[in-house]
């Protein structure tokens, strides 16, 4: 897969290159590889040198087949990433997944990189510390098909040797917004530490991190996945004076202040 000093990998693919931080990894992955192919079904805008466009849907088998063809690897970031109902997120989560798993698997492609979600354990409580191998408690459909997901992605494993980093990101901003974040937020400098050392990492099986930077106050232990040699660098500390004078008595009886996955925890169609 090396390709020069300077990259890395011939073709990287990011899916769900148009949202949120899609959008921030569009630019931080080119560097690391000669080609860095680009999917969503919303618009793209146009490639610029070392660019492949390439749209499809998730839920097109076809189509996602097409896409992983002559990937070296994968950044999975595509699909739906809040509380939904239940078609989007069983055509985008699930369908999608077990498509790109199955595209994976034809075209040879052995290491994908899955944007998973802190909301696979959304319903520990605050005032518990919890670490990847605790069991899962989403907060919600949407944590219940990211923990799909990492199921899938350790079947792939296992039968055929697909290796995955399961991401579960909390909060990437440029800072963090409310309170709970300052546990739970990420810069984007180490969204992109995170995803190169799961993409560079020389074996990873299937691992599950969590996405969190450093953190003063954090709720997720990732000593199980040091072998990944993320360590973040950026905390949340210098907002916290801010935030929490701009809520300086949270409610605490209110399941948004009581659990890790804040308000998905009564989102949706639990309301």
């Amino acid at each position: 897969m090396t390709t020069s000093s300077s990259t890395r990998f011939d073709r990287l693919l990011l899916t769900g290159a148009a949202g949120g931080l899609g959008r921030e990894l569009r630019r931080r992955l080119k560097p690391h590889c000669r080609v860095l192919r680009l999917s969503d079904i919303a618009d793209l805008g146009i490639a610029a040198d070392g660019e492949e466009l390439v749209p499809a849907r998730l839920e097109d088998s076809a189509a996602v087949n097409a896409l992983l063809n002559g990937v070296d690897a994968v950044v999975h970031m595509g699909g739906v990433s809040t509380e939904q109902p239940w078609a989007p997120i069983l055509q985008g989560n699930i369908v999608g997944a077990y498509h790109l798993y199955e595209a994976a698997r034809k075209q040879g492609v052995k290491r994908i990189v899955f944007a998973s979600s802190n909301h696979v354990t959304g319903f520990y409580r605050q005032d518990e510390v919890i670490s990847p191998r605790d069991p899962v408690r989403p907060d919600g459909l949407y944590g219940l098909s990211k923990a799909f997901g990492e199921n899938l992605a350790q079947l792939y494993w296992d039968r055929h040797h697909i290796e995955t980093v399961s991401l579960r990101i909390g909060s990437s901003f440029p800072e963090p917004k409310n309170r709970r974040m300052l546990a739970s937020w990420m810069s984007y400098d180490d969204l992109e530490r995170l995803v190169v050392a799961s993409l560079t990492a020389p074996v990873v099986g299937h691992s599950v991190i969590y996405g969190m930077g450093d953190n003063s106050t954090s709720w997720w232990d990732n000593t199980p996945a040091r072998h990944i040699g993320y360590r973040p660098r950026d905390s949340s500390e210098r907002f916290r004076a801010a935030l929490e004078s701009a809520d300086p008595r949270p409610d605490p009886t209110d399941p948004a202040t009581v659990y890790q996955g804040g308000p998905f925890v009564r989102a949706g169609p639990f309301d």
